[in-house]
């Protein structure tokens, strides 16, 4: 669309007697048929205004005054001052009354004259690439600054005399992702998530996930995702964009690859790499088994099955049952165990995320030295967190078995 609109910079020089420095400032973009008295309420609503019983003002560089008609009126009659014509700023419409460039102010509460220093940009601005949308009211799409309060009121029953509260021992627990908590958000039930995906029922799913505590169980989630979109794409597109965003802040083992596949899915383009139909729960369970019973096994990457290496030898498997990886090489992905490593990291991180302070410090100290994994086990089961820590080991497992086959350039169908 053509380029009416007006990028207006409004920059608060002080109020309440103070100077303020650095300017706090917003950039609006406005409309050919916004008002001063919508420049005006978009101000006082971007520089933090609750009390607008007070008056509105702006002030042009050849000396007339825009303000409501009994004040104008006022002003108009006044004996002092230059003799002016007052504008009606409920009627006024800015573009049409300032020009690229000009500079103007605007005041508000006449009392503690909150002063405004207002510019209007040399080049006129599109709405729908500055904001995405075309507003009814003006609005910012740029800002800098702190902004003070309308009062100076530092805190709710600040009276200028008292003293400053006393301050929390701790963070607020929504300052450390902590809230809601878990016993408001009731967890998520697993077996019905399992059906859901398992049945094909998209409609079942979106009822488990939908209020539902999900951040522990991303991977297994996301899995169900595509079918939800095939089936019911209006219900699940949002949760998808929140699946995610979710996997893009936690981005832990596997979160990029998923998030990335979800990304394509939504977007209707083929996943970066080729797609192969591997059960994540059998890959992880090769991928970190133990390493005494076996060093690995394979992916079949024409059916998506997976083998320990057992399965090579036709003493323990049969003559009729055993594969054979040499005999058609590129058929097979080699899988290497990686050891007890991954499950320590798991136990260090499970132990960080824990909010209660003892719990945390116990968890962290048990999992030091020799014997770690089974002091570990009896502290989460004396403490009734054995569900919460299978949810979170299970959930990093999947996403390190998503991780290695995104490696190796295949993706998990």
């Amino acid at each position: 669309m053509a380029r009416t609109w007006l990028s207006l910079t409004v920059e608060l020089l002080g109020g309440r007697g103070e100077e303020l420095w650095p300017w706090p400032g917003r950039i609006f973009a406005v409309g050919p048929s916004h008002t001063f008295m919508d420049l005006a309420n978009a101000i006082n609503e971007a520089f933090a205004r609750w009390d607008r019983s007070h008056l509105s003002m702006f002030s042009l560089a050849d000396g007339r005054v825009i303000t409501d008609e009994e004040t104008g009126a006022e002003m108009a009659a006044s004996v002092g001052g230059p003799v002016i014509a007052p504008i009606d700023i409920d009627v006024a419409k800015v573009v049409r009354t300032v020009e690229p460039g000009a500079e103007f102010q605007f005041t508000f509460d006449l009392g503690d004259a909150w002063t405004h220093r207002c510019v209007v940009g040399e080049a006129k601005v599109d709405p729908m690439e500055v904001l995405g949308i075309r507003p009814d009211v003006p609005l910012p799409y740029w800002g800098w600054g702190s902004i003070p309060d309308q009062y100076g009121r530092r805190w709710a029953t600040d009276d200028g005399e008292s003293k400053v509260p006393g301050k929390p021992d701790g963070p607020h627990p929504m300052q450390l992702q902590a809230w809601p908590a878990l016993a408001q958000v009731p967890p998520i039930d697993l077996s019905e998530l399992r059906i859901a995906i398992g049945t094909g029922d998209a409609a079942r799913f979106l009822a488990a996930v939908t209020g539902h505590a999900i951040d522990d169980v991303l991977q297994q989630v996301g899995a169900g995702i595509p079918m939800a979109l095939e089936q019911r794409r209006q219900e699940a597109e949002p949760v998808a964009m929140s699946v995610i965003n979710r996997l893009t802040w936690r981005g832990g083992p596997g979160d990029r690859a998923l998030a990335e596949d979800l990304l394509a899915v939504l977007r209707r383009v083929p996943l970066s790499g080729r797609v192969v139909p591997v059960a994540l729960d059998m890959l992880s369970t090769v991928l970190e088994g133990d390493l005494d019973l076996s060093p690995g096994g394979y992916v079949d990457l024409r059916t998506g099955q997976v083998y320990d290496d057992s399965a090579t030898d036709p003493m323990m498997v049969g003559e009729g049952a055993a594969i054979d990886v040499e005999e058609e090489p590129d058929r097979w992905l080699r899988v290497n165990r990686t050891g007890s490593r991954n499950a320590w990291q798991d136990m260090e991180a499970f132990a960080e995320r824990q909010h209660d302070e003892a719990i945390r410090e116990r968890l962290e100290r048990v999992i030091e030295g020799k014997g770690a994994f089974s002091r570990f086990r009896d502290l989460v089961q004396g403490e009734n967190l054995s569900e919460q820590w299978y949810t979170f080991s299970e959930d990093r497992q999947t996403g390190r078995a998503r991780e290695f086959l995104a490696d190796n350039g295949i993706r998990a169908g």
